[in-house]
């Protein structure tokens, strides 16, 4: 007997994660992956890039800004793999978000997409989710890397990778943003 492996889509996932509390998953390509809780660091690093993007945003009326990861459908397929990714801050400009935004998770690509690593993290994880929010449309993503303290910018042309001294920029995206990569690290 062969069992035949089964997908579950974007819109059942939702309804399976209404019903848990104790875990944090994500759907990839119509599978359950569960996600670690983050850490004290990994909390810290949030806040100081979060902080500083949501003012600048604000103070330029840009578009909006989102944490705590918030829910992306990046893909819907017609076979059931279907991919829901939680990002640890998100960007999406104001003219792309002139619709009011669901409660629950969001259809629009975000232009910023922002992970913290944690330990736990598998290089060939991140290196899929990188290449899944591109795919979506997503033209900026920052990877801040906690122990080497270092940020890997990707684009659609390509990735860079900024060390401490370094100023992280939100180019077209967030015209105007700047921040040395020094520091959204705690001290």
């Amino acid at each position: 007997m062969v069992l035949e492996r089964q997908f579950i889509s974007a819109d059942m996932f939702l309804e399976y994660v209404e019903q848990i509390d104790d875990r944090i998953v994500e759907l990839v390509e119509g599978v359950i992956v569960d996600m670690s809780r983050p850490g004290w660091e990994h909390g810290e690093i949030l806040m100081l890039l979060a902080g500083r993007i949501h003012s600048h945003v604000r103070e330029h009326d840009l578009g909006r800004v989102a944490v705590g990861d918030t829910g992306f459908v990046l893909e819907r397929r017609e076979d059931g793999k279907d991919t829901v990714r939680g990002l640890d801050l998100a960007f999406i400009s104001k003219e792309r978000s002139a619709e009011r935004l669901s409660s629950g998770w969001t259809t629009i690509a975000p232009d910023l997409a922002v992970e913290v690593i944690s330990p736990s993290n598998k290089a060939s994880d991140i290196e899929k989710k990188v290449q899944q929010l591109l795919q979506a449309g997503t033209t900026l993503i920052w990877i801040v890397y906690p122990e080497m303290r270092i940020v890997s910018v990707h684009k659609p042309v390509g990735a860079i990778t900024l060390r401490e001294n370094d100023a992280l920029t939100g180019g077209d995206i967030l015209p105007g943003f700047e921040v040395r990569v020094s520091d959204i690290f705690p001290s």
